[in-house]
């Protein structure tokens, strides 16, 4: 019988976050056997908002190796950059030309992102960015899509274009389910724990990068807003979310329960939280990066992988976006 399949991608924008670890790659590796995985980094994506050119090429890369640090197989899974394979232009395209407009306007991300710029400045690609994620799921007939709550809106979006596009045209695309992590899924920032950790935010102290040095890791969450009460336990209070945040941090780390990790800590400081919390961290970072050293400094080897994988993604892309051209009505192209 064969595996189902499953997609998701990451922005080579700002740095990967142990966030991003924790709540995608480590997913990832786990699924790559249970699944017919596709990752892709998604420099398409990245362009919605203005990128340094030599910083895009470098940070794609960059990121094409750590998700081979953090343990995926380039022989067991596609690993492959998004703009390397051109369907995913071409059925954003066709997609978004089956979209209605306010399905767009109600896209929360859409609304926070353009407020935070002047209205002439937004460009027409953050308004369209759903239109190219469907693009991306539905190309792979995806069953399955790793995702975080933030992007829960999207996927519901993609599920509602597909089955519009079903509805128009004939069955045609596989109707993708959310894959939400159990544990891990939603790291918050350490400098402000109600906000999600962003490989984007520009604050020292907010984020543990996947290539920050021991030191720089310690430092950061030394740092960790805390609160005054003391006590170490799990909490959804607001007040309480930073303390919250280390101890999930621990827990997708050490794969404890709450009442084990609550016990373990009994009667013992923040203090002994964060230290904890910076051991465990740096355990895991540290062979990581070793990896990732190893992969930069290995001559030809991230070419290879992503050649290899933009030639596995484009057969199965291409074999999506004949169908849907045909079933659309475009001539075929004479041979």
């Amino acid at each position: 019988m064969a595996k189902q399949r499953v997609l998701s991608g990451i922005q080579p924008s700002g740095n990967l976050t142990i966030g991003n670890y924790l709540g995608a790659l480590r997913q990832w590796v786990a699924e790559q056997d249970t699944y017919e995985c596709y990752f892709c980094i998604v420099d398409l994506h990245a362009i919605t908002l203005p990128q340094d050119p030599a910083a895009l090429r470098a940070k794609t890369r960059e990121v094409a190796a750590l998700y081979v640090a953090a343990g995926l197989d380039p022989e067991r899974v596609t690993i492959f950059v998004q703009s390397h394979v051109s369907a995913h232009a071409e059925l954003s395209w066709l997609l978004t030309c089956l979209t209605p407009l306010g399905w767009l306007y109600r896209m929360t991300q859409f609304k926070d992102k353009s407020a935070k710029q002047q209205q002439e400045s937004v460009g027409a690609g953050l308004l369209n960015y759903p239109t190219l994620m469907a693009a991306d799921i539905l190309l792979y007939q995806a069953h399955a899509v790793p995702v975080g709550d933030d992007q829960r809106q999207h996927l519901e979006f993609t599920r509602d274009l597909a089955q519009r596009f079903n509805s128009m045209f004939g069955e045609t695309f596989v109707i993708p389910q959310a894959m939400i992590p159990k544990a891990g899924a939603r790291i918050m920032g350490l400098d402000n724990p109600t906000a999600k950790m962003s490989k984007s935010e520009t604050s020292d102290y907010h984020a543990i990068y996947l290539l920050d040095t021991p030191a720089v890791v310690k430092k950061k969450l030394m740092r960790a807003v805390t609160d005054s009460y003391g006590e170490i336990r799990f909490s959804s209070d607001e007040d309480r979310a930073g303390v919250n945040n280390l101890l999930t941090i621990y827990q997708a780390l050490t794969g404890q329960t709450n009442d084990e990790i609550e016990a373990h800590f009994a009667g013992r400081g923040y203090g002994d939280l964060k230290k904890a919390v910076v051991e465990q961290v740096n355990d895991r970072l540290q062979p990581l990066q070793d990896t990732y050293n190893r992969l930069m400094n290995e001559a030809g080897y991230l070419d290879r992988i992503l050649a290899q994988g933009a030639e596995r993604a484009e057969a199965v892309a291409e074999k999506t976006l004949q169908t849907v051209r045909e079933r659309m009505g475009f001539v075929a192209r004479p041979v």
